[in-house]
């Protein structure tokens, strides 16, 4: 794919413009043909090698040129934008207007080609190590190799079937596209370890039941090897609890709720580690930017190319707390949304990850990193997410820092979700009740009825996992609204939408090269959601 045109804005950071909404070019091959690399069998320190780029993959730079291409992290971000929860102050230097105000996202932009793309790179990494172990052969260690691939693999996938499935919505009632084609539970092509160039040019989008089916072998084949893997580098490598929690994610996403609850049920029951304390998760030297508290988390090493660009990484998106980047320049400052904050009882610790208001009771106790940050940052600006060490002005230092990818309290929250789906509504309260209990301890769900306890533990979740890029899938899949104009909104006016169910632009659109070049997808698009909406005046 050939640059986009694009041009370049001030304040001391190279922008791409949000009127360059200009089309991609023809490639030679679909993007999911990046995906079918053969390898050859390999050695266990080739295999090791094969392995380590897997998480490596998730932290690299799709292209400078466009400021929100920085990898798996931005594609999380990307969908916390697409809800309620994450409100970013300003529209002038915001890399994520268009998926914000639903603007340029169809088949024809950049946008939708990086997420795209990056996706079919990554399931690429493994792929190449998945073709390069025989099961027969392998050594043992080769195999615990070969059952992180395939969690690995999972994880990807499952993402995609996700962002990429269709489910109707009240822009496009009727999943038909403007091919005239219905496309209700059709996710993406799904590529294979040693699938041929010519097969991914005539590989159809999956249906739910079989992209479900393959994601199930994935997962299963996963169970079988992880515990032959030994190290698992500080949690960014993937053991049999993350693999019961992908499973737990995966029934949940099909409406197997006994499944899932008791996939849930054990990834709790096998995870290394408990839900993170109030003194861990506000320290603001090791606050959310180390592994060790979670299940499993993405690492920036200092030679990770996002942390070498200074600015394309997570933490100059996401810790607000700095003296560079686009959060820290002051240029973006990331928020929660209002009224999920204001709904959250004062006396929940976890309100302290966002700044009060200066009426707020809370105002004094938020633990800033520096004193400064507390007039410096707007009102609901984020400090949950800290730089590397503290370090709030290197940003070598500060970028090398991790994300989550899995934490134990969603178990909880997908184990309560699950037995109320079951109406098991005792069960679920008491699951509710104990996780929230230690997040505040005055906590305790008085609720009767089904659909209010599920909304209550959806958003409790929410909270709990806010910034983390999970609550887009609850809410697409329950068919909530979205709303962000109401009076007070801290949404910047053109990303003021309220929806009537699940928006219609949580079914990604995929981008044309691979229409123009996957005969099997040509005609099978999503609907163009874009400027469907019209924003809300208050």
């Amino acid at each position: 794919m050939k640059k986009i045109n694009q041009y370049i804005l001030g304040l001391g950071l190279l922008v791409l413009s949000l009127s360059a909404f200009t089309s991609c070019e023809e490639e030679t091959e679909p993007a999911t043909s990046y995906a079918t690399t053969n390898q050859m069998q390999r050695s266990s320190a080739a295999t090791e090698a094969l392995l380590s780029a897997i998480p490596s993959s998730l932290n690299t730079v799709w292209d400078r040129g466009y400021h929100y291409s920085w990898g798996y992290g931005s594609i999380m971000k990307i969908r916390d934008v697409m809800t309620a929860d994450e409100a970013l102050s300003e529209r002038a230097y915001n890399q994520y207007a268009q998926w914000i105000e639903c603007s340029g996202i169809g088949r024809d932009y950049a946008v939708t080609q990086f997420i795209w793309n990056y996706f079919y790179k990554m399931v690429l990494t493994t792929n190449n190590l998945i073709l390069a172990v025989d099961p027969g052969t392998a050594t043992t260690q080769q195999l615990g190799y070969l059952g992180a691939a395939y969690a690995f693999r999972a994880m990807f996938y499952l993402d995609m079937a996700r962002m990429y499935e269709f489910l109707p919505n009240e822009k496009f009632p009727d999943g038909k596209n403007s091919d005239g084609n219905v496309v209700t539970n059709l996710t993406c092509p799904i590529v294979k370890a040693g699938m041929s160039k010519e097969d991914a040019r005539k590989n159809p989008r999956a249906t739910r039941e079989d992209m479900k089916k393959f994601i199930e072998g994935d997962l299963n084949n996963a169970e079988q090897n992880i515990d032959k893997l030994t190290d698992t580098r500080d949690n960014t490598l993937p053991d049999k609890a993350c693999v019961y929690g992908l499973k737990a994610r995966l029934y949940m996403w099909v409406e197997d709720y006994a499944k899932a609850e008791e996939y849930a049920k054990k990834a709790i029951a096998a995870a290394k580690v408990t839900p993170v304390t109030k003194a861990v998760a506000l320290n603001p030297t090791t606050g959310f930017n180390t592994t060790a508290p979670w299940m499993w988390g993405s690492n920036q090493t200092a030679d990770a190319i996002t942390v070498k660009t200074g600015i394309l990484n997570w933490t100059s998106w996401m810790s607000n707390e700095t003296t560079f980047g686009y959060n820290g320049a002051g240029a973006v400052h990331c928020m929660i949304g209002k009224e999920l904050y204001d709904r959250i009882s004062d006396t929940d610790w976890r309100k302290l990850y966002w700044k009060a208001p200066a009426s707020s009771p809370l105002a004094g106790q938020v633990p800033y990193l520096k004193a400064s940050y507390k007039t410096a940052l707007s009102t609901y600006a984020s400090i949950k997410f800290r730089p590397g060490q503290g370090n709030d002005g290197e940003s070598s230092v500060a970028a090398a820092c991790a994300y989550p990818l899995m934490r134990v309290e969603e178990m909880y929250f997908i184990e309560a979700e699950a037995a109320a789906q079951q109406n098991k509504l005792a069960d679920a309260k008491t699951v509710l009740n104990n996780i929230m209990q230690t997040r505040d301890a005055n906590y305790n769900c008085l609720l009767t009825d089904k659909d209010a306890i599920i909304e209550e533990i959806v958003f409790q979740k929410r909270v709990e996992l806010w910034g983390e890029g999970q609550s887009f899938f609850d809410i697409k899949r329950l068919n909530y609204s979205v709303k962000r104009g109401y009076a007070g909104t801290n949404f910047y006016e053109l990303g003021r939408y309220n929806t009537n169910g699940r928006p219609a632009w949580m079914n990604l659109c995929i981008v044309i090269t691979e229409e123009n070049n996957n005969s099997a997808v040509k005609g099978y698009n999503n609907p163009d959601p874009s400027s469907r909406y019209t924003p809300v005046v208050h």
